[in-house]
């Protein structure tokens, strides 16, 4: 089973999304387990529980401190040892299918989400073992992103998805976009399926699929049609 903790300044963000559909069944059927720890419980400032103070240097913003995340990843320690525990951060490398495969393959995850305008570069140093970005954007905190990695990587784990094969024919599998789906009426006002696909030969229906995919790779994502070519 896959466990995931997820720490965040905003738990109430991440709640409802992570306990609906694929990830609900994930976690339901045992398959997976994530855990929301509010950051604020880990300030050394019981009355106002503050995680954040001034940067050095006079910049604008806050930055979250040191004491907190040490805590919280501390305390998280105790209870399992990690394989990765990774930083939400936009300067991380690109979160893309192959890091999700790698990442549904391990067993116990922290994600901490970044927010306000960062978090302390120490903790960065010594405590995160992996940085990771969904884009090339900044969001508001990492809790969006925290998300996107939760599901793209629980998806992945066998018995998650009924049909398995399902999550291995995925746009990005292998750098190549999905080949175009159709479903009934095979004529729908005048606009028909491609007779290949009625015509129930599954090696020619697997040829024309992966034609289809590398054509449009090469149209929507030539940057991806480069990495397949090297």
């Amino acid at each position: 089973m896959l466990h995931i903790d997820i720490i965040t300044v905003l738990p109430e963000m991440l709640g409802n999304f992570l306990n609906c559909s694929i990830l609900k069944r994930a976690q339901d059927n045992n398959l997976a387990e994530i855990c929301l720890h509010n950051l604020r419980d880990y300030s050394p400032d019981s009355r106002h529980r503050r995680i954040d103070d001034y940067p050095f240097g006079g910049q604008a913003g806050m930055v979250i401190q040191c004491e907190p995340v040490d805590r919280a990843i501390t305390f998280l320690r105790t209870k399992r040892q990690y394989d990765e525990i990774i930083y939400t951060s936009p300067d991380g490398e690109k979160f893309c299918q192959p890091v999700a495969n790698q990442l549904s393959m391990k067993q116990n995850i922290i994600i901490l989400c970044g927010h306000y305008k960062g978090i302390d570069y120490r903790i960065r140093e010594h405590l995160i073992t992996r940085e990771i970005s969904i884009g090339d954007y900044v969001l508001t905190g990492g809790e969006l992103a925290a998300a996107v990695m939760a599901d793209a990587i629980v998806r992945l784990i066998p018995g998650v998805i009924g049909d398995e094969q399902s999550a291995l024919s995925d746009s990005f599998q292998d750098n190549l976009l999905a080949p175009p789906l159709y479903t009934r009426p095979a004529n729908y006002r005048g606009w028909q399926v491609p007779e290949i696909l009625l015509s129930g030969h599954e090696a020619r229906i697997r040829e024309w699929e992966l034609q289809q995919s590398i054509e449009r790779t090469q149209l929507l994502r030539p940057d991806l049609a480069k990495e397949t070519d090297n």
